[in-house]
C-alpha cells in the first residue's frame, strides 16, 4: 500500500504564500511546491498530487488547517485521507526547513459528565499478553494497530505496559463509543491543581478524563508515567463494566507522538 504523508499551510516566512510538502515514511521521495495564497484551493493540490505520478492509496495529514482543502483533493482523486498525528517523515523535513511542525495545544476540555464511569484505576500488562489476551474475548471495539504491537516495536514479552482501565458501569458502552469516535492517541499524567489524566486525541483535541488530589493516587500516575518510558511510551486504555474481567466494551492501545 502506497502511503504519502502530506502538509499544505502558510510560508513561515512568506504570508502571502502557501507551501506543499509530500513525502514518504522513508523520504524516498520528496516533492514541494508553493502557490500564492489567493490561489491556495483543493483544485490546485489535486493538480500538484497528479503531476507526481504513481498515486497514493493514502495521503496522511497531521495539520487540522490542511485537512478540509486536502480531503476535498483526495476525493477529486478517489484517495483516501487519514488524519493522523504520525508522520514522523514530514515532520523531521519541516523542521529541517524551518517550517512549523508543532501544533499549537488547545486547553484540555473536561470529559461530558453523562460518559464518565463508575470508577478508574492504573494496571499494567505483560507486552507478551497485550495481543494475546482479547484474541479469545469479545470486545466490541479493538484498536491494537500493528505498528503498536510490542514485537513490532522490540518490546521484550516480559515489559509492563502501563495502562488506566474504566469501570463504566452502565455508561460502558457509550464511553467506548465516544472515545472510539474521537479517535484516542494517548493518556498522560498532568501534575497541577488538581492533578489529571489528560487524553490526547484526533488532530489536536484534548480531554480531562479525570482529576484528583490524593497523594498516593498522584505517586500511581508518577509510576504510570515513569512506565511509559520503559516501554517507548506505548501504553493501553481499557473501558469495561465492571471489575468481574467477564464483559469488556473498548481497548485501545496508544502511544505518546511528539
Amino acid at each position: 500500500m502506497r502511503i504519502w504523508q502530506l502538509d499544505f499551510y502558510r510560508h513561515p516566512n512568506e504570508n502571502a504564500v502557501w507551501y506543499l510538502l509530500i513525502t514518504d515514511a522513508t523520504r524516498s521521495f520528496i516533492y514541494e511546491a508553493t502557490i500564492p495564497q489567493s490561489q491556495a484551493n483543493s483544485s490546485w493540490v489535486a493538480t500538484q498530487i497528479q503531476q507526481i505520478g504513481n498515486l497514493p492509496d493514502i495521503i496522511q495529514v497531521f495539520r487540522p488547517q490542511s485537512l478540509s482543502i486536502v480531503e476535498a483533493a483526495g476525493r477529486n482523486l478517489g484517495i483516501k485521507v487519514e488524519a493522523t498525528r504520525r508522520t514522523s517523515a514530514l515532520k523531521e523535513w519541516l523542521q529541517e526547513k524551518q517550517y512549523p511542525a508543532t501544533l499549537d495545544k488547545p486547553p484540555p476540555m473536561p470529559l461530558p459528565e453523562n460518559l464518565w464511569g463508575d470508577e478508574w484505576r492504573f494496571g499494567t500488562l505483560p507486552a507478551g499478553d497485550v495481543e494475546e489476551i482479547f484474541s479469545d474475548r469479545p470486545i466490541p471495539i479493538l484498536q491494537v494497530p500493528d505498528f503498536l504491537k510490542p514485537i513490532n516495536l522490540g518490546l521484550a514479552s516480559t515489559t509492563p505496559i502501563p495502562g488506566v482501565v474504566i469501570y463504566g458501569g452502565r455508561q460502558s458502552m457509550r464511553l467506548a463509543r465516544w472515545l472510539q469516535d474521537v479517535s484516542p492517541v494517548s493518556l498522560s499524567y498532568i501534575a497541577g491543581a488538581p492533578d489529571g489524566l489528560v487524553l490526547e486525541a484526533g488532530l489536536s483535541d484534548r480531554w480531562v478524563v479525570v482529576t484528583f488530589e490524593d497523594k498516593e493516587v498522584t505517586t500511581a500516575a508518577q509510576n504510570y508515567q515513569q512506565r511509559k518510558q520503559q516501554s517507548q511510551g506505548l501504553h493501553f486504555l481499557l473501558v469495561q463494566p465492571d471489575d468481574s474481567g467477564m464483559t469488556y466494551s473498548g481497548f485501545w492501545l496508544l502511544q505518546e507522538v511528539d
